[in-house]
């Protein structure tokens, strides 16, 4: 199993960290604020320990569950104590009003993560386009995964798998572009043709 700490304390958090301990995997949470970071662990259960906020995580695998705005200042604050981790970014950029995106039509939050993160650490985009909701219902679906460093590709494919849950590789982190368009399309999907938040996408192979 794998060895990971989650940044942040939010909705997200919760369902992964829940699906990680469920799992059998070693889990960290960290957060500016101890008290909530404390209650999240309390409630996850299962021997989950919590982090100072700065210091090096204990995880190999740092998931950063924080709002778009916040991942890079996180990242760059870090600095050094993400030297050799597998960073997994999984936010989406939205505007204000959560139809269209809130950065330049030349990157991504992953591909500016990469670009102040560690030499020596490797960014994978993951998780974005599902729903917190959905996946804390612990049902099987697809996590479309993409990152330039196949080991920690595969690192965070085999963290995936302990959730029971399908990675799918798309391709290099330029790929984090269109992973973070497509939590666009599933968000119009969710206001208009689906009509709610209860679903996810996926991939079938006809036969």
């Amino acid at each position: 199993m794998s060895s990971i700490s989650i940044i942040g304390t939010g909705n997200m958090a919760r369902a992964i960290g829940a699906l990680a301990v469920a799992g059998g995997n070693t889990v960290e949470v960290i957060g500016r604020d101890q008290a909530k970071a404390a209650d999240l662990a309390n409630a996850l259960g299962g021997g989950v320990t919590t982090g100072e906020f700065g210091a090096v995580p204990a995880g190999d695998i740092v998931i950063i569950s924080v709002l778009y705005a916040n991942v890079v200042p996180v990242v760059d604050q870090y600095g050094d104590a993400l030297a050799g981790k597998v960073i997994v970014d999984i936010s989406n950029p939205f505007n204000s009003a959560a139809d269209g995106l809130a950065i330049p039509d030349d990157t991504s939050i992953a591909r500016e993560v990469a670009k102040v993160a560690p030499a020596s650490a490797s960014v994978v985009k993951a998780f974005n386009t599902i729903f917190g909701a959905v996946l804390a219902q612990g049902r099987t679906l697809d996590v479309f995964i993409a990152g330039d460093d196949a080991r920690a590709k595969a690192a965070v494919a085999q963290f995936v798998e302990s959730l029971e849950l399908r990675p799918l590789d798309v391709g290099g982190l330029n790929m984090a572009h269109w992973l973070e368009r497509t939590g666009l399309v599933v968000m119009g999907l969710a206001r208009h043709g689906v009509g709610n938040f209860d679903f996810a996408l996926s991939a079938s192979v006809p036969g």
